[in-house]
């Protein structure tokens, strides 16, 4: 890849000096301006190659669309759930994260709960602040021989996880895409979330805040557990359902709760943070000096690194680019480009195209397919009107086929593309999925009512058949009834099975 020129770089937020440093001593100019209201920050962006943010800054659209200059958003920090990755596509500028930033931290503070909760050292710590000596009221309960439900078994879920075994508890878990041999070699059992939630004395979490774990942990879950369960939440606000949380502390389904994150950032709503069986934090999974600094040198890094072109690294909406890094990906990419220009010209009267095809030529040109699809597209597409095409978004999925069809009084249709050569779903009678499904493996296909407990459902269900789950589409919209596609292991036998939790099912091998 063509280095990426990055002059000037806005931050946004309070990140370790060393971010600044960096950019600064490979020639970057950096300008800190914090708590920006968003009318500020659209103002301030348009004159920036490259934005820094944390997890308050809310990169939406309306910023982007503003960003005449941007071809960088990095995210210091793991999530992008504050940036709008799709307006971003749609603009050909990359987004990146520090993914690995501030695992430790974040693992480290959700054992500290989880050890707080077991022996009430906030409460004995304040009580005793207030003059008092209570033994007898801050009775804890030992961590030896007790059950750790953690649901997501990422990296953080897998530190955790180390962790309190040295406390010789037992460790459970499930994960719909860490396959469960790999889990069991960190000596943590994989099982569906129906048979987990009833052998637990203390559930956590770590996923992403998504559809399909937006209150995950609800009155129907709670209602599962042991009585007197303690959970902990380093994670996302919203995972767990904090109306439910607050019914089954207060009727003592739930033993006590640790919280370093909330819904509303900060809570309006005190009840959760002022229950007495209540530990919260004011969200400092991340907040270590080493987590800091861990996470504000990468992104510097991994920003220089790019704009040298030597690398690309925590791209989350440009994995086509990491393989474009060395001096003969350089010259194919303008190879590419050039031949497709050149039959842009050639053909400039007799648009618009009915046909593109892009083959290459040899075994050394096998992992050049992607950028080199693209370098074509960019060539051919660079004179079109309104058009701004790079290698990021040149190969966003434009509908290429739709197809409506009408059996027995039911209407369904579907409208798909190709991306990098591979045959993509994007909608499933009006369910538009996030992400393109590829269709290619085995596949099943059902359609179901929104809700948290759908996934984990269905991969328990699958589990009990032998059917381990390897991807999961999940459409746009979050009610209603909804398509959603998962790949899988091998297809079921009998698609009867899913009756219980779904309306209609579908499964093929392509």
């Amino acid at each position: 890849m063509a280095p990426i020129s990055i002059k000037t770089v806005l931050v946004s937020e309070s990140v370790d000096p060393r971010c600044r440093a960096i950019l600064e001593e490979n020639g970057i100019r950096v300008t800190e301006k914090q708590n920006m209201k968003k009318d500020e920050l659209i103002a301030e962006i348009k004159d920036y190659d490259g934005l820094v943010v944390r997890s308050a800054t809310k990169v939406t659209a309306d910023v982007i669309n503003a960003a005449d200059n941007l071809k960088i958003i990095g995210r210091a920090g793991t999530g992008v759930d504050n940036v709008d990755v799709d307006a971003a596509t749609k603009k050909g500028i990359i987004v990146m994260n520090t993914p690995s930033g501030n695992t430790i931290s974040a693992a480290e503070l959700t054992c500290a709960l989880l050890m707080s909760l077991s022996r009430n050292v906030p409460q004995a710590a304040m009580s005793m602040k207030q003059g008092n000596w209570d033994r007898k009221k801050f009775m804890g309960a030992e961590l030896y021989g007790k059950v750790l439900g953690i649901v997501g078994l990422g990296r953080i879920g897998k530190e955790v996880a180390s962790r309190m075994q040295s406390f010789g508890m037992k460790t459970i878990g499930y994960d719909p895409i860490t396959p469960p041999e790999v889990s069991a070699s960190w000596g943590v059992e994989q099982m569906s979330l129906e048979q987990l939630w009833p052998q637990c004395d203390y559930i956590t979490v770590h996923t992403p805040l998504m559809p399909s774990t937006v209150g995950l942990l609800n009155d129907e879950t709670f209602a599962k557990c042991k009585k007197g369960v303690k959970v902990v939440n380093c994670a996302r606000g919203g995972i767990i359902d904090e109306a439910a949380l607050l019914r089954a502390l207060e009727s003592g389904q739930c033993g006590g709760a640790g919280l370093d994150v909330f819904v509303e950032e900060p809570p309006k709503d005190r009840s959760l943070v002022d229950h007495p069986n209540v530990i919260s934090c004011p969200h400092l999974g991340a907040s270590t000096k080493e987590a800091q600094a861990r996470c504000g040198e990468d992104i510097a890094l991994q920003i220089v690194d790019m704009v040298k072109g030597e690398r690309l690294v925590g791209a989350v909406n440009a994995q086509v680019l990491a393989s474009t890094f060395s001096q003969e990906s350089h010259e194919l990419i303008k190879l590419g480009e050039a031949v497709g220009a050149v039959l842009q010209s050639c053909t400039a009267s007799k648009k618009p195209f009915s046909q593109i095809q892009i083959t290459t030529l040899g075994d050394c040109m096998k992992s050049s397919t992607g950028y080199m699809t693209s370098a074509v597209m960019v060539g051919l597409l660079n004179q079109e009107s309104g058009c701004c095409p790079n290698l990021i978004n040149v190969l966003r999925p434009r509908v290429l086929c739709r197809v409506e069809i009408l059996a027995n009084g039911c209407g369904y249709k579907a409208s798909g593309s190709v991306q990098g050569g591979v045959p993509v779903l994007l909608e499933l009678s009006d369910s538009v999925f996030r992400q393109p499904v590829s269709l290619v493996g085995n596949l099943l296909f059902f359609k179901a009512s929104a809700s948290p407990q759908l996934l984990s459902s269905v991969a328990g269900l699958l589990a009990t058949e032998g059917v381990e789950i390897e991807s999961f589409s999940a459409p746009s919209e979050r009610t209603g009834d909804l398509w959603y596609c998962v790949g899988v292991s091998s297809l079921l036998r009998d698609l009867s099975i899913l009756k219980p939790l779904v309306k209609e099912a579908a499964q093929l091998a392509v």
